[in-house]
Protein backbone atom coordinates (compact mmCIF):
# COMPACT_ATOMS: atom_id res chain seq x y z
CA UNK A 1 0.00 0.00 0.00
CA UNK A 2 1.58 3.62 -1.14
CA UNK A 3 0.22 7.42 -0.83
CA UNK A 4 3.55 9.48 -2.17
CA UNK A 5 4.33 12.73 -1.04
CA UNK A 6 5.29 15.09 -3.32
CA UNK A 7 8.68 13.51 -2.74
CA UNK A 8 7.81 9.85 -3.29
CA UNK A 9 7.69 8.72 0.46
CA UNK A 10 5.21 7.08 1.67
CA UNK A 11 2.77 8.76 3.97
CA UNK A 12 2.31 5.13 5.74
CA UNK A 13 5.97 5.09 6.87
CA UNK A 14 6.98 5.87 10.37
CA UNK A 15 10.04 7.58 8.37
CA UNK A 16 8.11 9.85 6.75
CA UNK A 17 6.30 11.10 9.83
CA UNK A 18 9.74 12.07 11.44
CA UNK A 19 10.97 13.78 8.51
CA UNK A 20 7.70 16.07 8.09
CA UNK A 21 5.96 16.27 11.64
CA UNK A 22 8.82 16.23 14.79
CA UNK A 23 11.84 16.95 12.56
CA UNK A 24 9.61 19.08 10.41
CA UNK A 25 6.86 22.08 10.77
CA UNK A 26 7.14 21.06 14.72
CA UNK A 27 10.75 21.09 14.65
CA UNK A 28 12.39 24.03 17.61
CA UNK A 29 8.29 24.16 18.77
CA UNK A 30 7.23 23.83 22.81
CA UNK A 31 3.63 23.10 23.00
CA UNK A 32 2.91 23.78 19.59
CA UNK A 33 4.24 27.36 19.14
CA UNK A 34 7.58 28.81 18.98
CA UNK A 35 9.02 29.96 22.31
CA UNK A 36 9.80 33.40 21.42
CA UNK A 37 5.80 33.93 20.59
CA UNK A 38 4.03 36.80 22.23
CA UNK A 39 1.11 36.65 23.87
CA UNK A 40 -1.62 38.99 23.53
CA UNK A 41 -2.31 41.34 26.88
CA UNK A 42 -6.08 41.73 25.69
CA UNK A 43 -6.34 37.73 26.05
CA UNK A 44 -5.60 37.83 29.87
CA UNK A 45 -7.28 41.25 30.59
CA UNK A 46 -10.89 40.65 28.81
CA UNK A 47 -12.45 38.39 30.86
CA UNK A 48 -15.08 37.87 27.72
CA UNK A 49 -12.28 36.89 25.42
CA UNK A 50 -10.53 35.07 27.86
CA UNK A 51 -13.92 32.68 28.38
CA UNK A 52 -14.26 32.31 24.76
CA UNK A 53 -10.93 30.88 23.77
CA UNK A 54 -11.16 28.70 26.64
CA UNK A 55 -14.47 27.62 24.87
CA UNK A 56 -12.94 26.61 21.93
CA UNK A 57 -9.79 24.90 23.63
CA UNK A 58 -12.82 22.75 25.60
CA UNK A 59 -14.17 21.24 22.38
CA UNK A 60 -10.63 21.15 20.73
CA UNK A 61 -9.88 18.76 24.10
CA UNK A 62 -13.05 16.74 23.56
CA UNK A 63 -12.75 16.38 20.00
CA UNK A 64 -9.08 14.97 20.33
CA UNK A 65 -9.83 12.51 23.30
CA UNK A 66 -11.95 11.13 20.74
CA UNK A 67 -9.83 10.58 17.77
CA UNK A 68 -6.83 9.33 20.15
CA UNK A 69 -9.35 6.85 21.69
CA UNK A 70 -10.21 6.02 18.05
CA UNK A 71 -6.60 5.88 16.63
CA UNK A 72 -5.09 3.75 19.13
CA UNK A 73 -8.20 1.50 19.52
CA UNK A 74 -8.27 0.40 15.37
CA UNK A 75 -4.83 -0.05 15.81
CA UNK A 76 -5.39 -3.96 16.15
CA UNK A 77 -8.82 -3.88 14.25
CA UNK A 78 -7.28 -2.80 10.95
CA UNK A 79 -6.61 -5.92 8.64
CA UNK A 80 -3.38 -4.46 6.88
CA UNK A 81 0.57 -3.50 8.84
CA UNK A 82 0.80 -0.23 6.63
CA UNK A 83 -2.84 0.79 8.37
CA UNK A 84 -1.12 0.07 11.74
CA UNK A 85 1.91 1.68 11.03
CA UNK A 86 0.37 4.72 9.80
CA UNK A 87 -2.67 4.56 12.59
CA UNK A 88 0.68 4.14 15.49
CA UNK A 89 1.45 8.19 14.12
CA UNK A 90 -1.74 9.25 14.03
CA UNK A 91 -2.00 8.17 17.72
CA UNK A 92 1.16 10.39 18.70
CA UNK A 93 -0.06 13.21 16.74
CA UNK A 94 -3.78 13.30 18.65
CA UNK A 95 -2.03 12.44 22.10
CA UNK A 96 0.06 15.71 21.22
CA UNK A 97 -3.27 17.64 20.26
CA UNK A 98 -4.78 16.69 23.76
CA UNK A 99 -1.62 17.75 25.73
CA UNK A 100 -1.09 21.09 23.58
CA UNK A 101 -4.82 22.00 24.21
CA UNK A 102 -4.80 21.09 27.26
CA UNK A 103 -1.30 23.02 27.86
CA UNK A 104 -3.21 26.08 26.07
CA UNK A 105 -6.08 25.73 28.67
CA UNK A 106 -3.45 26.04 31.89
CA UNK A 107 -1.82 28.89 30.32
CA UNK A 108 -5.22 30.47 30.08
CA UNK A 109 -5.34 30.14 33.61
CA UNK A 110 -6.94 26.71 34.11
CA UNK A 111 -4.07 25.42 36.20
CA UNK A 112 -5.33 22.43 37.85
CA UNK A 113 -6.85 19.20 36.16
CA UNK A 114 -9.72 19.84 38.51
CA UNK A 115 -10.22 23.45 37.01
CA UNK A 116 -10.01 21.86 33.41
CA UNK A 117 -12.28 19.14 34.07
CA UNK A 118 -14.80 20.94 35.37
CA UNK A 119 -14.82 22.94 32.81
CA UNK A 120 -14.78 20.88 29.91
CA UNK A 121 -17.68 18.89 31.69
CA UNK A 122 -19.79 21.63 31.89
CA UNK A 123 -19.40 23.45 28.72
CA UNK A 124 -18.32 21.15 25.71
CA UNK A 125 -21.75 20.56 23.80
CA UNK A 126 -23.61 17.28 24.54
CA UNK A 127 -23.72 16.39 20.57
CA UNK A 128 -19.78 15.83 20.48
CA UNK A 129 -20.23 13.98 23.21
CA UNK A 130 -22.26 11.87 21.61
CA UNK A 131 -20.69 11.75 18.20
CA UNK A 132 -17.34 10.48 20.68
CA UNK A 133 -19.97 7.72 22.06
CA UNK A 134 -20.89 6.36 18.52
CA UNK A 135 -17.31 6.46 17.09
CA UNK A 136 -15.92 4.34 19.90
CA UNK A 137 -18.61 1.71 19.77
CA UNK A 138 -17.77 1.00 16.03
CA UNK A 139 -13.69 0.78 17.43
CA UNK A 140 -15.21 -1.61 19.90
CA UNK A 141 -16.62 -3.32 17.38
CA UNK A 142 -13.45 -3.81 15.38
CA UNK A 143 -15.98 -1.94 12.01
CA UNK A 144 -12.88 -0.89 10.87
CA UNK A 145 -14.68 1.02 7.77
CA UNK A 146 -17.28 3.05 9.56
CA UNK A 147 -14.69 3.78 12.35
CA UNK A 148 -12.22 4.97 9.62
CA UNK A 149 -15.27 7.01 7.97
CA UNK A 150 -16.32 8.71 11.10
CA UNK A 151 -12.36 9.31 12.52
CA UNK A 152 -10.46 10.31 9.27
CA UNK A 153 -13.24 11.27 7.31
CA UNK A 154 -16.04 13.47 9.36
CA UNK A 155 -14.09 13.92 12.35
CA UNK A 156 -10.82 14.72 10.57
CA UNK A 157 -12.32 16.27 7.57
CA UNK A 158 -14.65 18.97 9.83
CA UNK A 159 -11.80 20.01 12.32
CA UNK A 160 -9.53 20.51 9.53
CA UNK A 161 -12.24 23.31 8.59
CA UNK A 162 -13.25 24.26 11.40
CA UNK A 163 -9.34 24.95 12.93
CA UNK A 164 -8.46 26.95 9.63
CA UNK A 165 -11.52 29.43 10.62
CA UNK A 166 -10.49 29.19 14.15
CA UNK A 167 -6.64 30.31 13.09
CA UNK A 168 -7.99 32.59 11.16
CA UNK A 169 -9.66 34.60 14.14
CA UNK A 170 -7.24 33.81 16.56
CA UNK A 171 -3.91 35.28 14.21
CA UNK A 172 -5.00 38.61 16.09
CA UNK A 173 -6.52 37.95 19.28
CA UNK A 174 -4.56 34.93 20.27
CA UNK A 175 -1.39 34.53 18.46
CA UNK A 176 0.22 31.84 20.56
CA UNK A 177 -3.29 30.05 19.89
CA UNK A 178 -3.14 30.61 16.13
CA UNK A 179 0.64 29.18 16.18
CA UNK A 180 -0.90 26.21 18.00
CA UNK A 181 -3.56 25.56 15.45
CA UNK A 182 -0.99 25.74 12.67
CA UNK A 183 0.56 22.26 13.31
CA UNK A 184 -2.54 20.76 14.13
CA UNK A 185 -4.02 22.05 10.90
CA UNK A 186 -1.10 20.04 8.94
CA UNK A 187 -1.54 16.95 10.65
CA UNK A 188 -5.09 16.80 10.23
CA UNK A 189 -4.20 17.42 6.15
CA UNK A 190 -2.34 13.93 6.64
CA UNK A 191 -4.68 11.99 8.58
CA UNK A 192 -7.82 13.07 6.13
CA UNK A 193 -5.51 11.78 3.23
CA UNK A 194 -4.70 8.45 4.63
CA UNK A 195 -9.00 8.06 5.31
CA UNK A 196 -9.65 8.57 1.72
CA UNK A 197 -6.88 6.57 0.65
CA UNK A 198 -7.49 3.54 2.45
CA UNK A 199 -11.29 3.77 2.39
CA UNK A 200 -10.64 3.51 -1.35
CA UNK A 201 -8.52 0.32 -1.15
CA UNK A 202 -11.02 -1.11 1.39
CA UNK A 203 -14.03 -0.49 -1.09
CA UNK A 204 -12.63 -2.01 -3.98
CA UNK A 205 -11.80 -5.00 -2.54
CA UNK A 206 -14.92 -5.18 -0.60
CA UNK A 207 -17.82 -2.86 -2.93
CA UNK A 208 -20.50 -4.00 -0.31
CA UNK A 209 -18.57 -1.52 2.15
CA UNK A 210 -20.06 1.53 0.57
CA UNK A 211 -22.86 1.19 1.84
CA UNK A 212 -21.86 1.00 5.42
CA UNK A 213 -19.44 4.09 4.66
CA UNK A 214 -22.70 5.92 3.50
CA UNK A 215 -24.61 5.03 6.39
CA UNK A 216 -21.80 6.29 8.64
CA UNK A 217 -21.72 9.81 6.97
CA UNK A 218 -25.30 9.96 7.00
CA UNK A 219 -25.39 8.97 10.43
CA UNK A 220 -22.52 10.56 12.26
CA UNK A 221 -22.46 14.12 10.25
CA UNK A 222 -25.69 15.58 12.52
CA UNK A 223 -23.65 15.71 15.68
CA UNK A 224 -20.42 16.99 14.34
CA UNK A 225 -22.80 19.46 12.50
CA UNK A 226 -24.85 20.36 15.49
CA UNK A 227 -21.58 21.01 18.03
CA UNK A 228 -20.23 23.53 15.42
CA UNK A 229 -23.74 25.13 15.28
CA UNK A 230 -24.03 25.25 19.40
CA UNK A 231 -20.68 26.49 19.82
CA UNK A 232 -21.13 29.31 17.01
CA UNK A 233 -24.25 30.06 18.23
CA UNK A 234 -22.92 30.86 21.75
CA UNK A 235 -20.25 32.88 20.79
CA UNK A 236 -22.10 35.04 18.06
CA UNK A 237 -22.23 38.06 19.89
CA UNK A 238 -18.93 37.92 21.41
CA UNK A 239 -17.92 37.42 17.86
CA UNK A 240 -19.48 40.30 16.34
CA UNK A 241 -18.46 42.62 19.13
CA UNK A 242 -15.04 41.72 18.79
CA UNK A 243 -14.80 42.46 15.26
CA UNK A 244 -16.35 45.77 15.54
CA UNK A 245 -13.97 46.66 18.97
CA UNK A 246 -11.00 45.24 16.74
CA UNK A 247 -12.27 46.55 13.16
CA UNK A 248 -8.68 47.80 12.53
CA UNK A 249 -7.08 45.05 12.62
CA UNK A 250 -9.80 42.56 10.68
CA UNK A 251 -10.50 45.15 8.00
CA UNK A 252 -8.05 43.10 5.05
CA UNK A 253 -9.44 39.93 5.88
CA UNK A 254 -11.98 37.64 3.75
CA UNK A 255 -13.63 34.98 4.64
CA UNK A 256 -16.35 34.34 2.24
CA UNK A 257 -14.87 34.78 -1.35
CA UNK A 258 -15.27 38.45 -2.14
CA UNK A 259 -16.53 39.68 0.83
CA UNK A 260 -14.77 40.99 3.75
CA UNK A 261 -14.80 39.07 7.51
CA UNK A 262 -16.30 42.61 8.83
CA UNK A 263 -19.32 42.72 6.71
CA UNK A 264 -20.77 39.02 7.31
CA UNK A 265 -22.53 37.78 10.17
CA UNK A 266 -21.53 34.76 12.54
CA UNK A 267 -24.73 32.52 10.70
CA UNK A 268 -23.19 33.49 7.22
CA UNK A 269 -19.91 32.38 8.63
CA UNK A 270 -21.14 29.06 9.91
CA UNK A 271 -23.23 28.48 6.62
CA UNK A 272 -20.37 29.13 4.20
CA UNK A 273 -18.05 26.88 6.32
CA UNK A 274 -20.63 24.30 6.32
CA UNK A 275 -21.53 24.41 2.69
CA UNK A 276 -17.78 23.75 2.47
CA UNK A 277 -17.12 21.15 4.68
CA UNK A 278 -20.30 19.09 3.18
CA UNK A 279 -18.38 20.03 -0.31
CA UNK A 280 -15.45 18.28 1.07
CA UNK A 281 -16.69 15.15 2.49
CA UNK A 282 -19.41 15.11 -1.09
CA UNK A 283 -16.22 15.06 -2.91
CA UNK A 284 -13.82 12.74 -1.38
CA UNK A 285 -17.05 9.90 -1.29
CA UNK A 286 -17.62 10.50 -5.28
CA UNK A 287 -13.65 9.60 -5.63
CA UNK A 288 -14.82 6.72 -3.28
CA UNK A 289 -17.72 5.97 -5.82
CA UNK A 290 -20.24 6.32 -2.41
CA UNK A 291 -23.18 8.80 -3.04
CA UNK A 292 -23.07 11.78 -0.05
CA UNK A 293 -26.90 11.62 1.28
CA UNK A 294 -26.40 13.69 4.87
CA UNK A 295 -27.75 16.41 3.73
Amino acid sequence: MSLKTDSGESIYEIDTWLKSCPQGYLRDTAYGHKPAAKENPFLFEDATTREQALMGLAHFVAGERAALAASSGLINAMPDEASKIFLSTQTLDEGRHVEIFTHRMMDLGLKTAQERESFIEGNVNKNLIKFAEVLLEKVDKKDFVSAITGQNIILEGMAFSVFEFSRMQAQFMDPVGAQVLEGVIADERRHVGFGENRLGKLVKEFPEKRKDIQDTIKGMTHYMVETFRGVLKANAKIMEEQMKRFSHLFEKVEFIPGKKLLDTTPEEQFEFLLGRIKNEHKKRLERLGVEYTAG
